[in-house]
């Protein structure tokens, strides 16, 4: 593990593996660099593969004043510390990818899975997540995310009772941080970013990521779009990877 400081002195914590030229991978809710890992690995054959922990997360800092743009200032010094300009995101992780490349970040490829542009998510919800994360009610702010993903209540209960729970609880303060970067995504606004973008979505996923991915990909000026057959938004790396792979090496 290494660290780099953002620019407001946060630490922020990292690992790289694999030779050639970096990608930096950003996780979205509920993922630390360990989500990041399996994804790493596989792109590590032909790239470095950096995993991060997002401010709030595994053993990067954090502060109490919370905004997007601190977060784009975390991902531009782990770019600046590894020396690349090619960036993955997953989910909200991806949206915080497109956010980071528009407002001028070294950013120079970007590739996003399933952003989601258009959710319910919103300003509200993000600080009424803030408040239930404040207040102790960190289980409630999990349910409160995973119903709002469409998740019903059975499964929730089911999940409560599994061993990733305690782990879900632990990152609860970090999911309004998620939905304040969905919030502030806008797609018409992107409509000049220039960068090079791999949009892709998986054919399983419901409706309304796939139609925010054809949205985006209709949007950017420099899109390649691909969709995964048979994945949903817990896509398969093993499916992911050759994407990746091949859009980063063009």
């Amino acid at each position: 593990m290494q660290t780099v400081h953002s620019a407001d002195g946060t630490p922020i914590a990292y690992e790289a593996v694999g030779t050639g030229t970096p990608v930096v991978l950003v996780g979205g809710a509920f993922n630390d660099r360990n989500s990041t890992a399996g994804l790493g690995a596989l792109l590590s054959a032909e790239f470095t593969a950096v995993s991060y922990d997002r401010r709030g997360r595994g053993d990067s800092g954090d502060t109490p004043d919370y905004t997007v743009d601190k977060e784009i200032a975390d991902l531009a010094a782990v770019l600046e510390a590894v020396g690349g300009g090619y960036v993955y995101g997953m989910s909200s992780g991806g949206i915080l990818a497109l956010l980071a490349a528009h407002r001028g970040a070294p950013i120079t490829r970007v590739a996003v899975y399933e952003p989601p542009f258009d959710n319910v998510s919103s300003e509200d919800f993000a600080t009424a997540q803030a408040a239930r994360a404040a207040s102790g009610r960190r289980e409630e702010a999990v349910e409160a995310f995973l119903r709002i993903t469409g998740m019903p209540d059975a499964a929730i209960d089911g999940m409560r009772q599994g061993p990733a729970w305690p782990y879900l609880v632990g990152l609860a303060h970090t999911l309004s941080y998620d939905a304040r970067i969905v919030a502030q995504g806008a797609i018409p606004d992107l409509a000049d970013l220039a960068v090079p973008t791999l949009v892709a979505d998986g054919a399983a996923s419901p409706p309304f990521l796939r139609d925010a991915a054809a949205g985006l990909a209709a949007t950017l000026p420099a899109a390649t779009v691909v969709t995964l057959p048979e994945q949903t938004h817990n896509v398969d790396v093993q499916v992911l990877a050759p994407e990746l792979l091949r859009f980063f090496s063009a």
